[in-house]
């Protein structure tokens, strides 16, 4: 019996597809016939896909609608208590690490949004639902730790003004440039590269021309992804490649089970097996009958002289 091949589920850090074959894709199912009829249910099934992005780009949505049902003075107060500022982060550090990804500032996010479900939405299904919160968590808590820490630092040292640790400091762009960058690992070759020197580029050319405490949280958080995904596509690698190696090595090792299966029996061989084994029987079988069998009168030789003396035996 062959023993049931065992399907290995790879990572989706290995997962890596080639940039102009998806471009060139996407544009043959853009010029396919019916167009305005096959984009609602791909949207439906990107949507249904992405569950958390979802829901996230709805969140914000709620969020934004409460700012605006409020006075001025009550936003400000509400934008103040989620914001990870430096006063908030040294008395309610767990409460505005979650909630100050929850909430936007000005008019209504339209960007914001379509970024989620687009781009998000793109990582997730990417990545699945639990490593891409992962993934954003780490950039959004990683990069704002980070900030608060340098502004700390700044101010000790007088660097920058003290009425920066009040200032206001939400939303989501700390995460999504994290999961940004780890996006390139999604790709091969060049593309790859030229993806994470982009971002890099132009998050470092705002930290040149002027920079804010923002523009160093974005950077911070570029690199956090950029790290993640160079850590777990590493690491994703060599355990696939010694998976391979091991299964190489068992699969040489064993016998095949074929080599052990007896071969299926014919009518012919049959009768053989029982021909040979009548001519293996000795000829004192039980009861004398072989014996009697052989003494038997046969018609053509029933006489004995006359049988000598025509086959001229002497």
């Amino acid at each position: 019996m062959v023993a049931p091949t065992l399907h290995r589920i790879h990572s989706p850090w290995t997962r890596t597809v080639d940039l102009r074959d998806e471009l060139r894709a996407v544009w043959s199912w853009v010029r396919r016939p019916g167009l305005a009829r096959r984009l609602l249910p791909e949207l439906r099934q990107h949507l249904s896909g992405a569950p958390a992005s979802t829901a996230y780009a709805f969140t914000l949505f709620v969020t934004w609608w409460t700012l605006r049902g409020v006075g001025d003075s009550v936003e400000r107060r509400l934008i103040f208590s989620a914001s990870t500022n430096l006063y908030n982060m040294q008395h309610n550090p767990i409460q505005v690490l979650v909630a100050s990804a929850f909430w936007t500032q000005g008019q209504f996010p339209w960007i914001t949004i379509a970024e989620i479900l687009v781009v998000m939405g793109f990582a997730e299904r990417w990545l699945g639902t639990s490593r891409w919160i992962l993934l954003f968590a780490t950039g959004h808590i990683g990069a704002t730790l980070l900030t608060v820490t340098a502004i700390d630092h700044a101010i000790d040292r007088h660097i920058i003004p003290v009425r920066v640790q009040y200032a206001a400091d939400v939303g989501t762009s700390y995460g999504f440039t994290a999961v940004l960058a780890a996006m390139a690992f999604h790709f091969r070759g060049a593309v790859r590269v030229v993806w994470a020197a982009v971002i890099i580029i132009v998050l470092g050319s705002a930290l040149l021309i002027g920079p804010t405490f923002t523009d160093y949280g974005h950077m911070c958080a570029a690199l956090i992804g950029l790290a993640v995904g160079l850590v777990a596509s590493t690491f994703w690698r060599r355990v696939e490649r010694r998976r391979a190696a091991r299964d190489t090595s068992s699969a040489a090792t064993q016998v095949p089970a074929i080599a052990t299966t007896p071969l299926p029996t014919t009518t012919d061989d049959v009768s053989a097996a029982d021909a040979t084994s009548v001519a293996a029987q000795p000829l004192s079988s039980a009861g004398g009958r072989a014996e009697a069998a052989l003494h038997q009168p046969d018609d053509r030789f029933d006489d004995a002289g006359r049988d000598r003396a025509e086959h001229r035996h002497q």
